[in-house]
């Protein structure tokens, strides 16, 4: 059973609807697409008593102007885009109440890029190849295969929740991600780590890099000292995954985000760990990045402390 919760009065810059991604179909060539930071919509769908993977609204920097269809509870986390409902301000990371009639608006971006807009019970759209994620480049998933549009009615599904059980949700301060003009990723080197030159790796990890205004959900590229290969930068294409970060011919690092191809040319020079893609995707333009190595160990530990978070507030959820 879905009803009417939104209808579009504006659409923003770039509004789809994303989950977790469409995994499991990358031998056949399909993208995975799915939210640019996961930890918002995972935390936004548990604020609102959804399951962690449920699809959000991904509101890109200028965002949305809604009316609301019907009574419902949502939450807003990532990016702070100074939402307001019916001209007041309304909170990031905590659900509240929209009732019918009031019309939900995004003002200046403050901080980061993606917003994601949980609604209780999901929003209702086809599964397609097991996923909601719109992937714009072949028309699949979300409303259409496409970004929202003037006129688009958005559904949401049953909520097991009433919505008084789920007023007020929120994550705590000390959680809450602070977004930055500059960050220092940590990434694993590798695959081919050996195709550069010493003092290629050496720069790569001891200098800064301005993210450029070639930046999308396919990725972000990097302007900055030049990494020098020892020889060529190209390799019989390969698998690549979120967050890899090739080096083409000209020295320039490229992180790939959700909506990267399946495989790549480039030489792979490092991937940058999981837990800190979220404050990658979310730097703007002109922002200044930098990269530290740490082992696979560290990786997987960290990656498990983050889930033991989100895993902690699925648990809570159901108590509150």
């Amino acid at each position: 059973m879905s009803s009417k919760v939104f209808r579009v009065l504006k659409p923003g810059l770039l509004t789809t609807l994303q989950d977790l991604g469409r995994e499991g179909f990358q031998q056949y060539g399909m993208v995975v697409a799915g939210a640019m930071d996961s930890f918002s919509l995972q935390v936004g769908n548990l604020l609102v008593g959804n399951k962690r993977g449920e699809a959000a609204l991904e509101i890109t920097s200028v965002g949305p102007e809604l009316v609301a269809l019907n009574d419902t509870v949502i939450s807003i986390c990532g990016a702070d885009l100074s939402p307001t409902l019916d001209g007041a301000n309304v909170p990031l990371w905590k659900s509240f109440e929209v009732k019918k009639g009031q019309i939900l608006r995004f003002g200046a971006p403050k901080e980061g890029i993606y917003a994601y807009l949980a609604v209780a019970g999901g929003f209702n759209v086809p599964l397609v190849m097991e996923s909601k994620s719109t992937y714009i480049g072949v028309n699949i998933g979300g409303l259409e295969g496409r970004e929202i549009k003037v006129g688009d009615i958005l559904h949401q599904g049953s909520s097991l929740w009433k919505q008084k059980k789920l007023l007020g949700r929120s994550l705590a301060p000390d959680n809450i991600p602070k977004y930055s003009s500059f960050y220092q990723a940590r990434v694993i080197l590798g695959p081919e780590r050996d195709m550069f030159a010493e003092e290629g790796l050496k720069t790569f990890l001891t200098e800064k890099y301005i993210i450029t205004q070639q930046m999308n959900r396919m990725g972000y590229r990097l302007s900055g000292p030049r990494v020098e290969h020892k020889s060529k930068a190209d390799i019989i294409s390969d698998a690549v995954v979120f967050g890899t970060i090739q080096v083409p011919a000209n020295g320039e690092p490229i992180i790939l985000l959700s909506d990267r191809q399946t495989t790549g040319g480039y030489s792979r020079i490092a991937t940058v760990i999981s837990v800190d893609i979220p404050y990658v995707v979310q730097m703007t333009p002109g922002s200044q990045l930098s990269f530290e190595e740490v082992s696979l160990e560290q990786a997987q530990y960290l990656y498990v402390e983050n889930e033991k978070l989100l895993r902690t507030l699925s648990v809570a959820a159901r108590f509150m």
